[in-house]
């Protein structure tokens, strides 16, 4: 059982971090909210711990240590720690979902750039539909077509912040739009890094993006039907939280440069209000076939590691552990320079 103290202090983390998701959250019931807000500031901090600290590498090396500590039931003395340990053992989390997290933000930390929608759709799906997946087991929902819809709400939401964060991102040297689309409109990544400005052919990526971002809201929003009812209103509203800041970034004609679109405490409110209508009514409408569509190639495994009966996810941790050892192997390496001894013998 999660202590009291733990998930005041999570939920403390994310009143401040993630304005978007506690307004959600409300909507929730307390059984859900409290290990969702658990959930949620676990992954905050950790994005945080590599988002904001220069030794980006180091950062998700230590993450990773602290999830093998909080599989092991011997958590690091910390409120979030403790509180994800015992949702761990509470929930029976499937350890694959905060691995596919801790990978997306160890391709940031080795600055890894998508060339292709599919990449974009692979890191998302890393960043943001793993914890979708992960509130699906929350809700102790493990059907395959719940889980695909989740993620695809997951990719929806990251592609919305992408879109809105263009220029941020930029100014911080980092860029998420595929690079086949730049190039198709005439843009240069290394030049739009160093001089980020905004441009007709930087409008029409955002906007292609927020239209991917559209379909998927619309497919995703087919299973939320599938969760328990007391639990539609607060994913019903994560949805149109989300996909209102998109309307945002289009109030702002798709200029992320010199704008950052925000949403009001009034559009908020409305956004909750019609949030809880739609899920009443969600109970007696028939379903859409989309519910049954395939998951995006690139949320498949989440899927099968969260679902009833899942797959063989060997190859799924092979990757993983391939992963982390090419950034401890970089660690070393840099340790190794900094004290002028010869770098690690490379085979």
């Amino acid at each position: 059982m999660t202590a009291e103290a733990d998930i005041r202090h999570c939920a403390e983390a994310i009143r401040h971090g993630s304005l978007s998701f506690h307004a959600a959250s409300r909507l929730l019931p307390r059984h859900v909210r409290d290990p969702a807000l658990v959930l949620y500031a676990f992954c905050r901090l950790a994005d945080d711990a590599v988002d904001l600290h220069d030794a980006k590498q180091d950062a998700v090396l230590r993450l990773s240590e602290r999830l093998d500590l909080a599989y092991a039931g011997r958590p690091r003395n910390m409120p979030a720690d403790r509180a994800f340990a015992a949702l761990i053992a509470d929930y029976e989390m499937p350890r694959a979902l905060p691995e596919a997290l801790l990978e997306g933000l160890a391709w940031d930390a080795l600055g890894r750039r998508p060339d292709t929608l599919s990449d974009l759709h692979a890191y998302a799906a890393r960043v943001a539909s793993a914890v979708g997946a992960m509130m699906c087991v929350l809700m102790r929902v493990r059907d395959r077509d719940a889980l695909a819809r989740a993620c695809d709400l997951g990719v929806a939401m990251q592609l919305t912040n992408i879109a809105r964060d263009v220029g941020e991102d930029a100014r911080e040297g980092r860029l998420y739009l595929p690079a086949d689309w730049m190039a198709a409109a005439g843009l240069c990544p290394e030049a739009f890094l160093d001089d980020p400005r905004f441009t007709p052919a930087l409008a029409g990526l955002v906007q292609r993006l927020l239209r991917e971002a559209s379909h998927l809201y619309a497919k995703a929003e087919t299973g939320i039907a599938l969760l328990p009812l007391s639990c539609r209103p607060g994913i019903f509203a994560a949805r149109h939280v989300y996909a209102g800041i998109g309307g945002a970034v289009r109030r702002n004609r798709h200029d992320s440069i010199h704008h950052r679109a925000r949403t009001g405490k009034a559009r908020k409110l409305a956004w909750l209000m019609l949030s809880t209508l739609r899920a009443g009514s969600s109970a007696v409408l028939p379903r859409s076939a989309l519910v049954h569509a395939p998951p995006l190639p690139e949320t498949a495994f989440l899927v099968e590691a969260a679902a009833d009966r899942p797959a063989d996810a060997t190859d799924w941790s092979d990757q993983m552990l391939a992963l982390l050892s090419r950034l401890k192997a970089r660690d070393m390496d840099r340790r190794a320079a900094l004290i002028g001894a010869p770098a690690r013998a490379r085979s």
